[in-house]
């Protein structure tokens, strides 16, 4: 285990240990998972990617629920959490280590680093989303599992992109589920993925070593074979730069868990 590895690991492990009673308080959808034509074909060329059933967090996670998080753990107090997993503007837009004020106690949590996210998630019982999983469930409007080939679908998402970031997020229980019951994961806030470091951008990153990094997801999960999908190419050009503990205005989070035998879904 390397040495990032082994400081995530302690990290979670204090995570969990604090979140004792937390987990079953979020509300989560079964998911059956299936193939999807993802944006990051699975072989870096064509082929579709495999998801496996899981269990998804209906809405990103709150101010409110981020600040129970940090009271129940002090390790990620903005100020207590080394300069080494959280940047300078951790919960930048809180009056206090505990205090959201003036932010809205049911806007998604921004601000916050994946070694935050990533350790919210597992006092929840969980974990961040792998971008497939992510990916899955962004593909569907509010009565189709994938919407992907509908043009006003696409001109809905790239509306947000053009305003995306100009105002800060609104309450997670404004917008509209989708077909799988998930709410906001478009047009509200970027979200993290577990996975952010190992995806590439496109084949040729791979095989050259160039690791162009997806860090997090938001507004488009479209193939980017398509050349009317702008709102990709327009998220791989801001994103390419960010590492684990950098935050951002609108960038929020919210988990999955693994889903028991009778929590498999049905499948689309």
């Amino acid at each position: 285990m390397n040495g990032r590895a082994a400081i995530r690991s302690a990290l979670l492990t204090l995570a969990v240990l604090a979140g004792d009673g937390m987990a079953g308080d979020a509300d989560y959808r079964a998911i059956a998972g299936g193939t999807l034509r993802s944006v990051l074909p699975a072989d870096g060329v064509a082929s579709p990617a495999v998801v496996a059933p899981y269990l998804l967090r209906t809405r990103l996670v709150t101010n409110a629920e981020f600040a129970a998080f940090v009271r129940r753990t002090p390790e990620w107090r903005r100020g207590q959490v080394p300069a080494l997993l959280a940047a300078p503007s951790y919960l930048s837009g809180w009056s206090g280590a505990t205090d959201f004020t003036p932010l809205a106690a049911d806007a998604p949590v921004v601000h916050v680093g994946w070694f935050a996210a990533q350790a919210y998630c597992a006092a929840e019982g969980g974990r961040l989303p792998r971008w497939y999983e992510w990916e899955f469930a962004a593909a569907a409007d509010d009565h189709r599992a994938d919407a992907r080939d509908d043009p006003a679908w696409l001109a809905h998402i790239l509306g947000w992109y053009a305003d995306a970031g100009k105002q800060p997020p609104h309450s997670v229980a404004a917008g509209t589920a989708n077909y799988y019951g998930i709410h906001d994961l478009h047009g509200l806030a970027w979200e993290w993925v577990e996975d952010y470091s190992g995806l590439f951008v496109n084949a040729d990153s791979r095989a050259s070593g160039d690791q162009k990094l997806l860090d997090y997801c938001g507004g488009a999960a479209l193939s980017l074979a398509d050349r009317r999908n702008y709102a990709v190419l327009m998220r791989l050009a801001l994103l390419s730069a960010m590492d684990a503990r950098q935050d951002g205005a609108n960038l929020g989070f919210r988990c999955v868990r693994e889903p028991a035998p009778h929590e498999q879904g049905t499948r689309p």
